[in-house]
């Protein structure tokens, strides 16, 4: 696998990223309790209270979040400038760490955060694809690089003609001193 696979099947993973931002919490309305009621007899149950604030698990989410697409914009941006694999596995290497960060983070704090399941099963299917392509880019950058083989020329048994290889003589197309399909 070459280096420009490994890293598209780590952009697709990144891919997954702006699902990460479906956690957002509710913008906070205007508290009914603020204001009294327009109009006598009116039920203050008409409007019922907004939440207040954001839990500080969407803080921490968030951040990770960030960091996550931080990093996948990072492992893009190296694939675009054709990076060499040591620097590629490096690139790849701190993506699949912050998004196991968000992983875990996303696990633990599930049910206090109301992370929705199908977000974590997001997020995880993301790290398994980018740790697969981190294991191999890793493994191609340090395996020893192939010799490369020989040239055309090599190949066909010649080399460059210089003064010393150039045979001399009678050939196939020496016509000053006879024919050119050989002596009669």
């Amino acid at each position: 696998m070459n280096v420009r696979r490994a890293l598209f099947i780590a952009a697709l993973a990144v891919a997954a990223a702006p699902a990460y931002a479906q956690v957002q919490p509710a913008p906070a309305g205007p508290n009914p309790f603020d204001n009294p009621p327009a109009r006598a007899g009116a039920n203050p149950f008409d409007n019922p209270p907004q939440q207040q604030g954001e839990p500080p698990c969407i803080k921490d989410f968030s951040r990770l979040r960030d960091d996550t697409e931080k990093h996948a914009n990072a492992v893009m941006a190296a694939q675009k400038r054709k990076v060499p694999l040591p620097e590629a596995c490096k690139y790849l290497t701190e993506f699949a760490t912050s998004e196991e960060k968000l992983l875990k983070y996303a696990k633990t704090n599930a049910s206090s955060c109301g992370i929705p399941a199908q977000l974590i099963q997001q997020i995880s299917a993301g790290y398994a694809n980018v740790s697969k392509a981190r294991t191999k880019v890793c493994q191609m950058a340090a395996a020893p690089q192939a010799p490369a083989g020989p040239s055309l020329s090599e190949a066909l048994g010649g080399g460059i003609p210089d003064r010393n290889n150039i045979k001399t003589g009678r050939g196939t197309f020496d016509t000053l001193t006879g024919t050119p399909l050989g002596p009669k």
